[in-house]
This record gives structure tokens, C-alpha cells and sequence, in this order.
């Protein structure tokens, strides 16, 4: 497997991931700068969590004008996991690669706690790790992690099976509580908590690890 990192101005979760898929994969992932125009030879794209660009504007909006983000997403479309945490979440829905928005947390605070998460859907690449209806413990740290969509979208996603992962006690009033969700081809996953930051006991939990080998199982 040959993971990749893309690093924005004001990333801060961007050394977490790369560590969480160097203990996972036995290799350090390439870092790639916003400003490259290309990517390196990668089948796991990775858009941490962070500030990109000091959030000005609205959250991932500027990030995703980005000259690498063209690359990604034709990596994206061409079929290669795309995985995008918190700001990297927003990243993706500012590009159009997943639906709906992340809006200002809906008792307007920063969040920053570790939250339980039921999962939804345990048959794609990114939740394969864990048992279908099994209970996580992942932390948040945002702002804006409100997800909308029309009640059309939201529908469809159920639908579809593409809500992923859902939380127990919703930190921010996210619609139907969903904490992360799938794009209809089910390679783009975005997810506001983040596993990069549970991945030892050290750090409080494990439930990471198991997320990112079964990621990197799916992968290779």
C-alpha cells in the first residue's frame, strides 16, 4: 500500500494520520503539499484534520481550490480511496466529491471530547474493521461539524446504505446524527472524529487502530 498525507496551511492532524498509517502499514505515507500540482504514485489519499487556511471564508472552502486537489479529485473519480477527517470532511463536501455541508456546531461552541459511534455499514473499505452495530469511542475536535443535506439527500444516503457511521450522543446536531458518510461509488469517505487520535493506549484508546488495518486491508 502507498498511503499519501495532504498537507494544508494550518493542517494540524496531518503527522497523527501519518503515524497512524506508518504503525499500520510498516512504512511512513507520502506528505504531499497543497501547492504540488501532482501526486505521487499513492492508492490511499488521505485530507487530515485542521484549519486549512486558517478556515477563512468557511471551512475547506479555499482548501478545496487547492492546485493538489485537482489531482485528487481525478484520483477520486478514477476509483482510489479518498479518506477526509473533520476539516478534510468539509474539504470534501466544499468539492462536490460527497454531499450536504458541515455548518457551525448547533450549540455554536468548539467541541472537543470523545464521543461513541454506532456502525452503520461495516461493508466498505473504511469500516471494515469493525463488526456491523458495534459501539466505538473516537474523539471530536471542531467547530463546524453540523452536518446538513435536504431531506432527499439524507433519505438516499440511508437508502443507499452511505451513512457509516452514526452517533450515540450527538455532539453538534448533526442531521439523523450522522458522523460520517460514503459517496455513491463508496471510495470518498468523510467522517468528522477522528481515529488518527486513538491509536495506542496511550492516547486514551484503540478503536483507531482497528479502523485504519482494516482500511489498510481493504486497500491492499
Amino acid at each position: 500500500m502507498k498511503p499519501c498525507v495532504i498537507v494544508f496551511p494550518a493542517s494540524n492532524c496531518d503527522r497523527d494520520v501519518a503515524v497512524a498509517l506508518e504503525q499500520a502499514t510498516g512504512a511512513a505515507p507520502a506528505m504531499v503539499w497543497h501547492g504540488d500540482t501532482d501526486l505521487p504514485d499513492t492508492d490511499f489519499i488521505v485530507l487530515p484534520g485542521g484549519f486549512s487556511y486558517g478556515d477563512y471564508l468557511r471551512c475547506g472552502a479555499m482548501a478545496s481550490k487547492s492546485p493538489i486537489m485537482r489531482a485528487v479529485i481525478d484520483k477520486a473519480n478514477a476509483g482510489t480511496p479518498v479518506l477526509g477527517i473533520c476539516n478534510g470532511f468539509q474539504i470534501l463536501c466544499e468539492t462536490g466529491l460527497l454531499p450536504g455541508a458541515l455548518l457551525r456546531n448547533a450549540n455554536l461552541h468548539f467541541v472537543c471530547r470523545s464521543v461513541t459511534l454506532k456502525v452503520e455499514n461495516n461493508q466498505s473499505i473504511f469500516t471494515r474493521g469493525f463488526e456491523a452495530g458495534q459501539f466505538v469511542d473516537i474523539p471530536v475536535a471542531h467547530h463546524d461539524g453540523n452536518y446538513f443535506a435536504d431531506d432527499e439527500t439524507l433519505d438516499r444516503l440511508e437508502n443507499e446504505g452511505r451513512v457509516a457511521l452514526r452517533y450515540v450522543d450527538n455532539p453538534n446536531g448533526s442531521a439523523r446524527n450522522i458522523a460520517g458518510v460514503l459517496n455513491d461509488a463508496g471510495n470518498v469517505f468523510g467522517l468528522m472524529p477522528h481515529p488518527e487520535r486513538v491509536i495506542s493506549p496511550l492516547l486514551g484508546g484503540i478503536d483507531g487502530t482497528a479502523f485504519f488495518r482494516g482500511v489498510v486491508g481493504a486497500a491492499a
